[in-house]
């Protein structure tokens, strides 16, 4: 994204344009973003023996998917519906990792017939699993002691993690697979969401390997993803060239000691495709309250909830007037909650000095490529928007957007005739 002559633009297509071309809101992604943090991450960790595994829940696009699986990446999947988008978009059974917590056992089925690896992260459902499944290959996700991430809610290890079985019950997982003639194939851990601090991803990694040494014959170690991106113009980005050389001579030293080579795996998916996208809506109205300039936009948080659920912070840039006079303004949605705004933190409103906005201008909130329309609903009934792809100076279309029909198409006993 640039900024051209007052406007912003997508390799010289301005917003203004793909407004009037796709209609409002809108979603769009870089390609060439994605190619970046890919060719980036995969050069980083120079371990030839590795899998990178895309952490799908970040985006579910397929024509994303695509691009990514042009990377020899994997995918990491968390439900049926991201196994069949894997599959979808060509990956391999043998490229996805069924990661599942308090699964149905519909679900551990569904990725059973498709020859589909599944991670377990609890002692009775990996006991279940082997009286369903006995001598099948299996993967344990392991909860290392450690958690980090850029919210409470997406730590996902540690004590109070409902993620993964404890490392200290390695003797149980051991005991069971016996039992049930289970072969674990791999050991997995997740620990949170948007690290930026190398150290913390290297500790956990430390506590894993140091796990898997009381198995024998892994065929691969997952790190799980995690790795954060800079939401904040002063955000410290990860160096990622330094972290995969940790992570490279990290794994090195654990298959040395193992005795074995080891397939090392990670599954970032923030990182690939964060920065790539945009959230495009047109201004409806502006209006001066007492306390708050209040900006109303054609979206909310039915399209983007992460400032309302986290607190998050989005850079938001002024689509047809970059040029204007700084003032503090409020961004807020459509949707019937006090809670739908954009500028704010975990507190609540926060305004935020941008170039004054008129009606019909359109905003552009960035770095909305990872959960932003992966986590988006028909909240008040409304549609979700359609998203739009960037690549070679020319856009297309990936996912047309949703139409009030569609919201209701499952509704039992609805006659079409009876709507005016």
């Amino acid at each position: 994204m640039e900024i051209r002559n007052g406007k912003v633009t997508f390799e010289g297509i301005t917003a203004e344009s793909l407004i009037k071309e796709y209609g409002s809101p809108l979603y769009v992604y870089e390609a060439k973003t994605i190619r970046d943090r890919a060719e980036r991450l995969i050069k980083a960790i120079n371990f030839q023996n590795k899998m990178i595994k895309y952490a799908c829940k970040a985006n579910t696009n397929i024509e994303i998917m695509k691009i990514l699986k042009e990377y020899d990446t994997g995918v990491d999947a968390v439900s049926p519906g991201e196994i069949f988008a894997a599959l979808t978009a060509g990956y391999r059974p043998e490229d996805i990792l069924f990661t599942v917590t308090n699964p149905s056992w519909d679900e551990i089925q569904y990725a059973i017939d498709r020859k589909v690896l599944v991670n377990l992260d609890s002692l009775s459902v990996l006991s279940r699993f082997g009286r369903e499944f006995p001598g099948y290959e299996v993967c344990v996700r392991i909860n290392p002691d450690v958690g980090a991430g850029h919210h409470s809610h997406v730590i996902t290890g540690g004590p109070e993690s409902k993620f993964g079985i404890s490392y200290r019950d390695v003797q149980r997982i051991k005991e069971i697979s016996s039992k049930y003639g289970l072969k674990i194939k791999g050991i997995h851990q997740h620990i949170g969401s948007g690290i930026l601090d190398p150290e913390m991803f290297i500790k956990a990694m430390d506590v894993l390997l140091k796990v898997a040494l009381e198995f024998e014959d892994l065929e691969f170690v997952d790190f799980g993803g995690g790795i954060g991106v800079p939401y904040k113009k002063e955000d410290t980005p990860l160096d990622i060239e330094e972290l995969g050389k940790r992570i490279t001579n990290r794994f090195q030293r654990f298959c040395s000691e193992y005795g074995k080579e080891v397939q090392l795996m990670i599954e970032p998916g923030r990182f690939f495709v964060a920065e790539s996208g945009f959230l495009l809506a047109t201004v409806q109205s502006v209006k001066q309250e007492e306390r708050h300039l209040f900006v109303g936009v054609d979206t909310g948080f039915n399209h983007l909830i992460r400032p309302a659920m986290y607190g998050s912070y989005h850079e938001i840039y002024n689509g047809s007037n970059s040029d204007g006079t700084i003032k503090e303004q409020v961004i807020a949605g459509n949707i019937c909650e006090s809670g739908d705004t954009f500028t704010r933190d975990e507190n609540g409103i926060v305004d935020r000095p941008l170039p004054e906005f008129r009606e019909g201008d359109i905003v552009c909130i960035a770095n909305v490529g990872a959960y932003g329309y992966s986590m988006a609903s028909q909240y008040n009934s409304r549609p979700r928007p359609a998203e739009v792809l960037i690549e070679n100076r020319e856009s297309r279309l990936i996912r047309k957007r949703d139409t009030i029909e569609e919201i209701f198409r499952n509704n039992l006993n609805i006659q079409q005739e009876s709507v005016i």
